[in-house]
């Protein structure tokens, strides 16, 4: 695990060490702050110069070192298992699934400040940790929290060019194009417009992305309103921190719904950079685009059936199991409506994932959620079945490298049972999730100086010409 030590930083900081053990019995230090800086964009600016100098020394010291050898499989395989992108916010392990800045769900869901003692992690924590690599205090998130309110103001002309598409467009479009809208009054395009040093971009690259993670709930929660709710907008609650204010926003202040939200965009906001939204977002803004328009990009691909997509199928697809077989599926019936969905040339939603290759982590602690707070519900009972029958039927198949469900295969059981039933509406708030890593990480894009990414294609002629050389 990788922290920031800058001496000018640790200064002020009073910092109390913490021994973590992690997966596999190594130890990991923490470092915790007890500071009572307040200010994010202080720490960015001293933590900036120590990570540009260790990077240029990654660069003359390492820059010949190969990392792997290039396949054919790879190329024509979706550059699959290929080491090729710079992330340095959160790193996937196949088997233990995703670290945010070195710490696991499990962990940060012991040591993130959360809304009352016990709590799911509040977002704004793992904000700070992902641009600090420092766990924060409760007065820090907090402080946080209050800085986004005060950027949540959406000028009337987003409403107004959402409002200008028929209310039965697709919620993601809808998402995307409140997003563009906003992009008017990026601080990064208005900068650059007026001429600034290139050390100085990631400055209003963080002005722009505090104000988006800020914004994209309340432009998301005015798409759910408009599509299924009559239009009525419910305005932010001072008094509610960043997923508690979008469930209410949305229209639910049961306390367990804005638990599962915190929860829900937390585990869903970063997953590495070489997923198709992470990926676009990078790719996009190594043009030197602003975070309106790349992570518009990103919410682009976030929309596609292969990605973010995905977690409306599964609920779509759990409900043609119950509408066919019944809330009480026998476990034969099930593996009977299993291979019909395989046999006629489907997948089975929420299960596999392009790295892991284990039970997906973000799974797991959805499902010990559900077991908290609604262990009787007939839709989760159905996916604790699933969990028990689909990953053999899987392997015995044959053709997929892992089995097991992911972060999918859960969410939408959830947001059922709490009254989210709209199961078309549901990678807007994967796309709001995302905002925090997707951001989080181009700032550190702009403050490192990280080039405009352009790798080689070649074409079918060329690689049968280097093979048969």
């Amino acid at each position: 695990m990788v922290f920031y030590r800058s001496v000018s930083l640790l200064s002020k900081l009073r910092n109390r060490v913490v021994q973590q053990p992690s997966l596999t019995n190594s130890v990991r230090w923490l470092q915790i702050q007890t500071s009572s800086d307040l200010d994010l964009h202080a720490q960015l600016k001293e933590l900036i110069p120590e990570q540009q100098e260790r990077l240029k020394k990654i660069k003359s010291e390492y820059g010949k070192v190969q990392l792997g050898n290039i396949t054919v499989d790879m190329v024509l395989g979706g550059m699959r298992g290929m080491t090729g992108l710079l992330w340095e916010t959160s790193l996937l392990d196949p088997d233990e699934g995703i670290r945010f800045r070195g710490l696991s769900i499990p962990e940060c869901q012991k040591v993130l400040p959360a809304a009352k003692p016990g709590g799911e992690p509040l977002p704004e924590g793992l904000l700070w940790l992902l641009l600090t690599g420092k766990v924060p205090t409760k007065e820090q998130v907090d402080a946080l929290s209050k800085e986004l309110r005060s950027r949540a103001t959406i000028p009337d002309h987003v409403y107004k060019t959402i409002d200008a598409l028929p209310v039965t467009a697709h919620p993601m479009t809808q998402f995307t194009t409140g997003v563009m809208a906003l992009q008017v009054q990026s601080e990064f395009s208005k900068a650059y417009e007026k001429g600034i040093h290139k050390s100085k971009y990631w400055e209003p690259t963080f002005e722009d992305s505090l104000s988006l993670i800020a914004q994209v709930p309340a432009v998301a929660a005015y798409v759910y309103r408009r599509i299924y709710k009559g239009g009525e907008r419910i305005p932010v609650d001072d008094t509610l921190d960043y997923g508690g204010n979008f469930a209410h926003m949305l229209g639910f202040d049961g306390p367990e719904m804005q638990e599962l939200m915190r929860l829900y965009v937390t585990i869903h906001s970063d997953h590495e950079g070489g997923n198709v939204s992470a990926h676009t977002g990078h790719l996009v803004s190594s043009a030197l685009s602003d975070p309106y328009l790349s992570f518009a990009a990103a919410l682009n691909g976030l929309a596609g059936p292969l990605h973010g997509l995905a977690n409306q199928e599964v609920l779509l697809w759990i409900k043609s199991v119950v509408a066919e077989c019944g809330e009480n599926v026998t476990t034969d019936q099930l593996k009977d409506y299993i291979w019909k969905t395989l046999n006629s040339g489907k997948v089975v939603p929420g299960f596999g994932h392009g790295v892991l290759r284990k039970t997906d982590p973000r799974y797991m602690c959805q499902r010990e959620f559900a077991l908290k707070h609604l262990p009787n519900d007939p839709l989760f009972q159905l996916v604790s079945k699933l969990f028990d029958v689909v990953p053999p039927i899987l392997t015995e198949l044959g053709k997929v490298k892992n089995p097991w469900p992911n972060v999918d295969a859960h969410s939408g059981v959830l947001l059922n049972y709490y009254g989210l039933t709209e199961a078309r509406y549901y990678t807007v708030l994967f796309g709001v999730s995302r905002a925090i890593g997707i951001c989080s990480q181009l700032i550190w894009d702009r403050a490192l100086g990280l080039p405009l990414e352009r790798p080689k294609s070649v074409t079918m002629e060329w690689l049968e010409n280097k093979c048969k050389k």
